[in-house]
């Protein structure tokens, strides 16, 4: 009797314990309990058990999934993404066909058209086009009061007229007429050419063939191994030339005159009665040299040949002289010529 009551005090004991907070501890004698009360113990000690241990605090999907994917890397390639996405948008919008602009017509009654006639009417302002899908055919005058530009060909029947026309590619021209041609660059022609008047005041290169009628220059000069032929006449106008003649070596009604330019001419001589020997004439340049010409003279006649005749000369002009007493009352001349150096 005595231990089953110690059995049945030790049974109160444990549950208050339990409540207490304190760890269950094992009876004294684990042999003398039955197996039911085993069991019961141990239930007891499992509660206790799981009651004693904190609860886990239970984590959403969302951050589970953060913890498990790197922050920065989820950053990337969401940006990848935008960007292939706007690539793809752009992409096929560059191969969506552009749409024609749709130009709606107008038509024009008569009563519009006569206006028009009659009045000034603007169409548009500087910051509009007006776009001309047909052909337009203007039967009036036609006014551009800024630039014309042609991105084709220019194709006129009458001719045209202006104050300047500047061409900067290529023209080619079938018949032209200029009355003042100015050209600032390079100029190549390579068919015949027939110029009117021509004046050149610079440099001007010719590797082909040129023939003119009439050919004025103020200097000409061939330079190199040029040659210049003269296949028919060369002549030299002649000029008002000064002279001043000796009537003491021409003799009583002598006379002497000349006739020809700076280049060539003949001194015409009449000798009178009692000529003496000395200088004919003295002949003056119309434009004196630079240096010391050279004058050579040709006699004419028996009169000029029977004269010990010789020159003298300076940039101003020469004298027709003779060393011996020239034949008296005879008429000979002198043709001379006269070269720079």
């Amino acid at each position: 009797m005595a231990e089953d009551k110690s059995e049945e005090e030790q049974k109160d004991a444990a549950p208050a314990d339990s409540h207490a907070g304190e760890p269950q501890q094992a009876p004294a004698d684990a042999l003398s309990l039955t197996p039911d009360e085993v069991a019961e113990e141990e239930k007891e000690l499992g509660q206790q058990h799981v009651a004693a241990e904190p609860t886990e605090q239970k984590l959403s999907p969302i951050k589970k999934f953060f913890r498990k994917v790197n922050v920065y890397l989820l950053i990337f390639v969401l940006m990848l993404v935008v960007v292939g996405v706007i690539v793809a948008v752009n992409y096929f919008n560059s191969q969506k066909p552009t749409a024609s602009p749709t130009i709606a017509g107008q038509t024009l009654s008569n009563s519009a058209l006569k206006q028009l006639a009659n009045t000034d009417v603007s169409v548009g302002n500087n910051s509009q086009t007006l776009t001309i899908q047909g052909n337009a055919v203007i039967a009036g005058q036609t006014l551009a009061r800024g630039n014309l530009q042609v991105a084709g060909n220019f194709q006129t029947g009458g001719s045209i007229t202006g104050p300047s026309i500047t061409i900067s590619g290529t023209s080619n021209l079938g018949t032209a007429q200029i009355n003042t041609l100015q050209v600032a660059g390079t100029t190549a022609i390579q068919g015949n050419t027939t110029l009117r008047d021509l004046s050149v005041s610079g440099t001007t290169t010719l590797s082909g063939a040129v023939t003119a009628s009439n050919l004025t220059v103020t200097s000409l000069t061939i330079s190199g191994n040029g040659t210049l032929s003269v296949p028919n006449h060369l002549s030299f106008p002649a000029t008002n030339m000064d002279r001043s003649v000796t009537q003491s070596v021409l003799g009583n009604g002598g006379s002497a005159s000349v006739n020809g330019s700076d280049t060539s001419g003949t001194v015409n001589v009449n000798t009178g009665n009692n000529p003496t020997a000395g200088c004919f004439i003295h002949v003056t340049f119309s434009k004196s040299f630079d240096k010391q010409p050279h004058v050579l003279i040709s006699p004419v006649g028996v009169g000029a040949g029977q004269a010990q005749y010789y020159v003298t000369r300076d940039t101003s002009g020469f004298s027709v002289c003779t060393a011996n007493v020239p034949p008296a009352n005879q008429p000979f001349a002198y043709d001379y010529f006269v070269s720079g150096q």
